[in-house]
């Protein structure tokens, strides 16, 4: 019987709109990975909606998203979920990667497969703790869909569909990245509150940042040999592409650490403090 293609798979698994199904699916081509065909070559004809999402959470304008404070009970609930909106989002970002570019090395896309399944599980992880938060006054637990959220990481992935190398440089190494920078200031603020589902989301997050560290450096290594193989210069190459897609100006303070374990050089880290106004 011959194999399913693993970049048909993937497609299938971000077209799903249902999340349960698709993080099993997610789990299941995960491990199945090996042994599944790839036809690195073929072109595969994208659907009229990208990606397969629930109804909610409502999707809204980055500036109208509400602001709450993280040490209040329903504060503490809307960061759970705002960060489980990422994972969620960072699911159908992998997924992406897998079925839209051709041509790749199969190490491209086993990266990439994997990137999604550690997503799905942290999104299953933020959700589990959401979901036994304090939920004062509601009937039910809280949930993912439970806030509004917006739209940010999917609309620059639909910037960069036709383009590679601007999809390696900006989505994982450009916003995903921006996690190592905030992920220690929302546990300092966590550890703060004292609260033991406050430390409880401490303990989530260093999962996540650990993982998410690997996730970058897939992305700043495929960067880099991208730009070896087309004889770009990564450093002066990143500028040409966040002028051209309006990649988001990143504020300090940074996490140098993570980001040099995450595979950034120092002409790197040296060109985001010059970002700084």
């Amino acid at each position: 019987m011959h194999a399913p293609e693993l970049r048909a798979a993937a497609l299938q698994a971000l077209c799903c709109p249902d999340i349960d199904d698709k993080c099993r699916q997610v789990e299941a081509l995960h491990a199945q990975a090996s042994d599944l065909h790839l036809d690195p070559e073929t072109p595969l004809a994208p659907p009229p909606a990208l990606p397969g999402r629930p109804v909610r959470p409502p999707l809204i304008d980055p500036s109208t998203v509400p602001s709450r404070s993280p040490f209040t009970p329903e504060g503490h609930a809307a960061l759970i979920h705002s960060i489980c909106h990422i994972e969620f989002n960072a699911i159908n970002l992998a997924l992406d990667a897998v079925w839209r570019f051709p041509g790749m090395p199969r190490p491209f896309y086993l990266d990439w497969l994997r990137v999604a399944a550690e997503e799905a599980y942290h999104f299953g992880l933020l959700r589990a703790h959401l979901r036994t938060l304090p939920h004062l006054g509601r009937p039910e637990p809280w949930d993912y869909g439970d806030f509004a959220a917006h739209d940010g990481l999917w609309l620059m992935c639909e910037k960069t569909a036709d383009d590679i190398v601007a999809r390696m440089a900006l989505v994982p190494r450009t916003l995903e990245a921006r996690g190592l920078d905030a992920t220690p200031l929302i546990q300092a603020k966590l550890r703060r509150s004292g609260t033991a589902p406050a430390l409880q989301t401490v303990a989530l997050l260093d999962i996540i940042l650990h993982d998410e560290v690997r996730h970058v450096a897939i992305g700043n290594h495929w960067y880099r040999w991208l730009c070896e193989r087309e004889g770009l210069d990564p450093v002066a190459h990143y500028r040409v592409l966040a002028r051209r897609h309006s990649a988001p100006r990143l504020k300090p303070p940074f996490n140098d650490e993570a980001r040099r374990r995450a595979g950034f050089s120092q002409a790197e880290l040296d060109f985001l403090q010059q970002q700084v106004v």
